[in-house]
């Protein structure tokens, strides 16, 4: 089933808002474009329109948190990482402040917006930050569980979300914790590791290798700060090979954190599918998908190469 990550989101607001009165929401005259008028409705002294100024989103947001309140800060993913990276690091993550972040239309399947709002850095650039944790959701199950989680945790956290439309993987229930991850498939010849809406080609991409002879194991990396090291380790030892498969740059991203674990802790070939350090542009999610490589056969490439690798050593 499809289901919106928009729609839902709310829903997983208003859910902790409920037994939470610190909860408030601020945006930067978006609300109706993030259908977040539901909680405008129910709780309208807790919701704050700053206007079309993303830096005095952040900074707002981080002036209440030292209050004692529980800011949550959404908008278009460009618009609240990109845009206010500086005040981010400045007022939420260096006086690590409880702010947490959920960024919408994030990467490539923003689709006819084009280039100026398709964030393909935004996991590169907030992953760097100190006391931040990362997460990136799958579909809406996996929404609903890392927002549950990063507002159970005191302190900064950026949630990545897809433009929309997200075929259901999870059901609602599932669990997401601080540095983990869902082992989706096992398998011994090579580990994909996906993020976001590349999970499902990876599961694809998986079915179709085993035809090949070739054992993938998938995993869900919904949590990238901190990454789910003890999964990492054990994957890197029984499969030797890893293919990551993100919705972002190939610079830094999920790609990045898996190659700098595993060259640090255990070195096997890591292949990264992902934006080759381009800028997007216009057209629907499907063909912007194939033009730039993020697809069940592409991923599939990678992975015999990987494999390959791996053989050739």
């Amino acid at each position: 089933m499809q289901r919106s990550f928009r729609s839902n989101l709310i829903d997983a607001i208003l859910a902790k808002a409920k037994d939470d009165p610190k909860i408030v929401v601020l945006n930067a005259d978006s609300a109706r474009a993030l259908s977040l008028t539901k909680f405008t409705e129910q709780y309208p002294d807790r919701m704050f329109n700053v206007g079309i100024s993303e830096a005095d989103l952040v900074a707002t947001a981080a002036g209440l948190a030292t209050t004692g309140l529980k800011p949550v800060v959404v908008g278009f993913s460009m618009f609240v990482s990109e845009k206010p990276f500086e005040q981010i690091r400045q007022v939420i993550a260096y006086p690590n402040l409880n702010v947490k972040i959920v960024a919408t239309h994030a990467g490539l399947c923003v689709g006819q917006d084009g280039a100026s709002h398709q964030a393909l850095e935004d996991i590169s650039i907030m992953r760097t930050l100190p006391n931040f944790k990362v997460f990136v959701a799958a579909d809406i199950a996996d929404e609903k569980a890392a927002f549950a989680a990063m507002m159970d945790f005191d302190g900064p956290a950026y949630l990545r979300l897809g433009r929309d439309i997200a075929n259901d993987i999870f059901e609602d229930g599932k669990e997401v914790v601080i540095g983990g991850s869902d082992l989706l498939k096992d398998g011994s010849d090579v580990t994909i590791a996906a993020c976001g809406l590349m999970v499902e080609p990876a599961l694809a991409a998986a079915e179709e290798l085993e035809k090949e002879g070739i054992s993938a194991a998938v995993v869900n990396a919904y949590c990238i700060k901190p990454l789910d090291e003890k999964r990492f380790l054990e994957c890197a030892k029984k499969t030797g090979a890893f293919v990551t498969a993100e919705d972002h740059s190939v610079i830094g991203g999920l790609g990045g954190a898996v190659a700098e674990f595993t060259a640090k802790n255990y070195p096997v070939p890591v292949r990264i599918v992902g934006v080759n350090d381009t800028f997007g542009e216009s057209g629907i999610q499907d063909d912007l998908y194939a033009k730039y490589g993020l697809t069940k056969e592409h991923i599939m490439e990678e992975a015999r190469c990987a494999v390959s690798m791996k053989k050739g050593r």
